[in-house]
């Protein structure tokens, strides 16, 4: 497997020779579409909306975020392997606008990609 990396928009707009998919349900505030080199936007993989709202960026609540969004992951199997068969052939970059680096879906969906089976 090649490599996966998370980048936030804000401070990686440019294009970087990996394949970059923006994995955020929402637009980016205050970025305009021509403002961001991405190859796809894939909303299908993120968390539900549901989940977004309760999850709020809340510290406190990333462990309970983290189970239930691997859930969700669980249920969306075709996309997985896509996004695993892609990671095969090039690099990808999974790109965020949470502020937080470390609490943020995308390094779930990362971690959850590199791990050869479901969790």
């Amino acid at each position: 497997m090649k490599t996966i990396i998370i980048k936030r928009v804000y401070d990686n707009k440019a294009g970087d020779g990996t394949y970059r998919i923006l994995v955020d349900r929402l637009w980016p505030r205050g970025l305009n579409k021509t403002d961001l080199s991405f190859d796809e936007w894939d909303k299908e993989i993120t968390p539900s909306t549901e989940l977004r709202k309760w999850f709020a960026h809340k510290g406190e609540r990333y462990a309970e975020f983290t189970k239930r969004y691997i859930q969700e992951l669980n249920l969306k199997s075709e996309e997985i392997t896509r996004l695993r068969n892609m990671a095969e052939e090039k690099s990808l970059t999974l790109l965020y606008a949470a502020k937080d680096p470390v609490i943020n879906h995308a390094v779930i969906l990362r971690d959850y990609l590199l791990n050869n089976k479901i969790i």
